[in-house]
């Protein structure tokens, strides 16, 4: 199969030294503007891969592979991404880092270059994080598939607690005059009921379903830390938090002024498939008929 549509072709200089064959046992890559080395047996070793096809000592490449002009091998495709496809082949697993953006981009350069197991891999919506293997947290395998979990049984997830606050600082600021700080709660609904129960209010997004997301409830009451017992209670972590200061002028005659405080908190619980419900025992049951 050709790279024609993905190569520009460069003449390359006779007395260039760089020239390579399939051959030579390490093999000289330039995937769009970043330079690769590696092994020719790491390039043949998914053979039914596009690399494994165009790198196959059976046909001669110099026609499917345009060089740049010290005579690399070019590919013209996302550069930053060919890392993570040359660590599968090496090791067929990818271990990405924490919070990857770009995962929909590389599962794209997975499909290009041929690779079916590296795409399950980085297919999100069709599996559910492993918790039995520690080794692999982070690296975003998948086990079961997430249809054959009721969303009731979903457990895992985020919450971010919000607390804004204000109130005005000055030579004729009346320190009693504070605005009332106010805690608001961002995330999966049927997460955020089952942490917060009746002292939720969701007036601002009201009749919305469990599974849906929502960033307009609020708490009941004032104190963090109240909030935060109940999120430790139910099994959250707290993995972020962010904070910001603005202020803004509170009287034009004097020098006033008026501080808003916005701090945002992040929680997570992992998944687990145990937890002392019917329901969940249920989906377990039915986890296990799937395996086995």
């Amino acid at each position: 199969m050709a790279l024609t549509e993905n190569c520009r072709t460069y003449q390359t200089p006779k007395d260039s030294g760089c020239a390579q064959s399939c051959s030579s046992d390490v093999v000289e890559l330039n995937v769009g503007g970043q330079v690769y080395y590696t092994r020719h047996a790491t390039l043949t070793s998914v053979p039914n891969s596009l690399l494994g096809k165009l790198f196959s000592t059976k046909k001669d490449i110099s026609n499917d592979l345009a060089q740049d002009i010290k005579g690399r091998y070019f590919i013209d495709r996302d550069g930053f991404l060919f890392r993570y496809v040359l660590d599968y082949l090496r090791d067929k697993n990818v271990v990405l880092p924490d919070y990857f953006p770009e995962k929909g981009r590389l599962k794209r350069e997975a499909e290009f270059f041929q690779l079916p197991e590296l795409v399950k891999i980085l297919t999100p919506d069709d599996y559910i994080h492993n918790d039995f293997d520690e080794a692999s947290q982070g690296s975003d395998q998948r086990l079961f598939p997430a249809s054959y979990l009721d969303a009731r049984d979903r457990r895992y997830g985020f919450i971010t607690v919000g607390y804004k606050s204000s109130c005005a600082f000055g030579r004729d600021a009346d320190p009693k005059a504070r605005g009332l700080p106010k805690i608001f709660i961002c995330g999966r609904v049927g997460l955020a009921k089952e942490v917060f129960g009746d002292t939720l209010n969701e007036s601002r997004d009201p009749d919305r379903p469990a599974e849906r997301y929502t960033s307009q409830f609020y708490l009941k009451f004032r104190h963090l830390e109240r909030a935060f017992d109940m999120l430790a209670e139910s099994g959250f972590h707290i993995v972020a938090c962010n904070s910001s200061l603005t202020t803004s002028p509170h009287n034009r005659h004097t020098d006033d002024r008026y501080w808003s405080n916005n701090t945002e908190y992040v929680f997570y619980r992992k998944y687990s498939l145990f937890h002392n419900n019917t329901q969940t025992v249920g989906s377990f049951r039915k986890i296990m008929e799937v395996v086995y």
